[in-house]
């Protein structure tokens, strides 16, 4: 029998098993679909839906996993344990299979399919239906080791298929207590588990390049605050970037290449699959609308929405611009700015102050984009000798902030980097 197959597939990998169990040698042919192998004249002959898995047997020629599955079964088995011949039995096979193709794989193609595509996964409604899957499984299994009877059936092998490709993307099954035992046990019990799984892991290579190939352009200066700001935004949603350093103590920003990008060449700079933006509060609220699983760092709702961006705003006219008047001509001449720089910075520490009077975010009563690029601002100060603990509400908020923020840490090292870099600078100018 030819075998026209990926092993990355989950049809493909349900077919492999069952030809194990039924002690079947298949005749593997290798079609890349990546490449348009199902495309070409030669294969479409033999299945115009040009769809893998395909089998041909002795010039019989059968596609769907789930009918070769039962083909073989029927054509070569020993006994019909795999698939019973008696109707009930086998109408709750046939329940699983339709289920599995139908509700299950399906709600696993509609939410991790785009990956391939966009590089993101489907919506948070798509998510719901992968639960809402689970949750029927679960409840089939419940008090049963197999999907469908008191045996191994083809229907666990084709189920075993789809689950372990969940598996392989890191879905939690164990919210699930009976689908997890099932699984487990399922895997110790299917013959073709290992060549199951070292497709998975075929498949799981695949996505980690996809993921390369679409990861965003993050051009940055690791210390500044604006940077750290959208690095901690990026951790709380969960995004990765491709992080290009410019150095705009030597004139980087300035360089042909970089206009090119960003004609204000300013940093941070965020290219994601072609699409260009700058302004770090731009970048963090773009983040967020674009891969948050939620709405919570920067809601819906319009007066939470006003609240942050008024904050937001606060922070790039008021906050951030006291630091950098005060404390950036320290990289320039190694001295701090005048007095007046420096009352108001105090004058913006006590707004901020009068912000987090009886509150433990500065936006609403959870953590936003707002907490986040307010902390990359204010632990800023880590770098010099500015006491802002006359500022109890801000020291209060600022301890807390350090604690419930993604990213935290990678932002202090940062900090204390930028630090060492800065007291080395002040050392060469005196």
């Amino acid at each position: 029998m030819d075998f026209y197959y990926s092993p990355r597939g989950s049809g493909c990998r349900t077919v492999i098993m069952v030809a194990k169990a039924l002690g079947l040698e298949l005749n593997k042919k290798l079609v890349n679909t990546l490449d348009g192998d199902q495309l070409k004249p030669e294969f479409v002959k033999l299945n115009p839906q040009h769809t893998i898995p395909t089998l041909v047997d002795n010039g019989f020629s059968i596609w769907e996993s789930r009918a070769i599955a039962v083909y073989l079964i029927e054509q070569y088995a020993k006994d019909d344990s795999l698939f019973p011949k008696d109707p009930k039995k086998q109408a709750l096979v046939n329940q699983r299979l339709n289920f599995d193709m139908g509700t299950l794989y399906e709600s696993f193609a509609k939410y991790y399919f785009p990956i391939f595509r966009t590089g993101k996964p489907g919506t948070d409604e798509d998510f719901k239906k992968i639960e809402g899957s689970f949750e029927y499984l679960n409840i089939f299994l419940e008090g049963q080791d197999y999907v469908a009877g008191d045996h191994l059936t083809v229907a666990d092998i084709a189920i075993l298929s789809t689950v372990s490709t969940f598996d392989i993307f890191d879905f939690d099954l164990s919210k699930y207590s009976n689908v997890a035992r099932w699984y487990a046990n399922a895997k110790e019990v299917t013959p073709g588990w290992d060549e199951n799984w070292n497709g998975l892991l075929e498949l799981k290579s695949v996505l980690n390049v996809f993921a390369t190939l679409l990861m965003m352009d993050l051009y940055n200066m690791s210390g500044s605050p604006s940077t750290r700001a959208v690095m901690m935004t990026a951790k709380a949603v969960g995004v990765e970037f491709n992080s290009v350093q410019v150095n705009t103590f030597v004139g980087e920003q300035l360089k042909p290449w970089f206009v090119k990008i960003n004609p204000q060449h300013t940093i941070p700079t965020l290219v994601d699959n072609g699409f260009v933006i700058w302004e770090t509060r731009a970048i963090v609220v773009y983040l967020v609308e674009q891969y948050g699983k939620n709405d919570s760092l920067y809601p819906k709702d319009p007066q939470k929405q006003a609240l942050i961006n008024q904050r937001l705003y606060f922070d790039m006219g008021t906050l951030y611009d006291g630091i950098a008047k005060y404390f950036f001509p320290l990289l320039r001449t190694g001295k701090p700015g005048t007095q007046e720089n420096l009352e108001k910075l105090n004058a913006a520490f006590d707004l901020l102050n009068t912000f987090l009077d009886g509150q433990d975010y500065v936006a609403g009563n959870e953590l936003s984009v707002a907490d986040i690029v307010i902390l990359a601002t204010v632990s800023t100060t880590e770098m010099v000798d500015f006491d802002f603990k006359k500022f109890p509400n801000v020291d209060r908020w600022y301890k807390n902030a350090q604690k419930v923020t993604p990213g935290w840490d990678e932002n202090l090292e940062r900090i204390l980097s930028a630090k060492k870099f800065l007291a080395e600078n002040l050392i060469e100018k005196l």
